[in-house]
């Protein structure tokens, strides 16, 4: 009677064991499922990141594209408006020569309507003192033309010789020590434009 009681125990303690077993989490898998989704996060965040970065390269591309596009557009137009500009200061110097000429030769004309007039009247004049004088009136109404147009006549006569204005023809010898190096005469009068000189005086310098 006693062993029956022994053995009903028993199996109820191997019956227990086996619900206990059979109840029991499963660890493993439960272990490899957290492993799983540990790395899947892993991964999947470092996918993210590698969009973003490949999203933020390709925003700065397209933001260069659009840059030089429009820096070449802007040295396009630039260098259009620098063509254009030569082209108008290149004709604008041609007319401003053209017109120059123009003036000078419209200003020469009153003069050599004076001159006609003149020998026309010196035909039949007899007065010298007379045709000196009408000369003379012509001459000066030339020379204030010239001034007009800062045209100046470069001082020589006794002053030092200066290659910047003067022209020696030939040197003539001086016993004055004070005149040596000096112009002493003027062979051709000599001409500037402001500070330009457009014809050198020509000059016989003292030695």
């Amino acid at each position: 009677m006693e062993n029956d009681n022994t053995q009903d125990q028993v199996l109820e303690n191997e019956a227990k064991q086996m619900e206990e077993v059979e109840n029991a989490p499963q660890t493993d898998n439960l272990s490899e499922e957290t492993d799983t989704k540990k790395k899947g996060g892993i991964f999947s965040k470092k996918n993210n990141k590698d969009k973003e970065r490949i999203q933020e390269l390709e925003a700065q591309i397209e933001k260069m594209k659009e840059e030089k596009a429009e820096l070449n557009d802007r040295f396009l137009r630039l260098f259009s408006e620098f063509d254009n500009y030569k082209k108008r200061v290149n004709r604008e110097k041609l007319e401003m020569l053209s017109t120059a000429s123009e003036k000078v030769i419209v200003s020469l004309l009153p003069i050599i309507d004076d001159f006609e007039r003149a020998i026309a009247a010196n035909e039949k004049v007899e007065d010298i003192a007379a045709i000196k004088e009408g000369f003379n009136i012509i001459y000066n109404k030339l020379v204030q033309m010239l001034k007009r147009f800062d045209v100046e006549e470069i001082v020589a006569k006794g002053e030092v010789f200066d290659t910047n204005f003067h022209e020696a023809v030939t040197q003539f010898p001086t016993d004055k020590e004070e005149d040596k190096g000096k112009v002493i005469d003027v062979t051709e009068k000599g001409y500037k434009i402001k500070e330009k000189v457009i014809r050198y005086a020509k000059v016989v310098v003292a030695q």
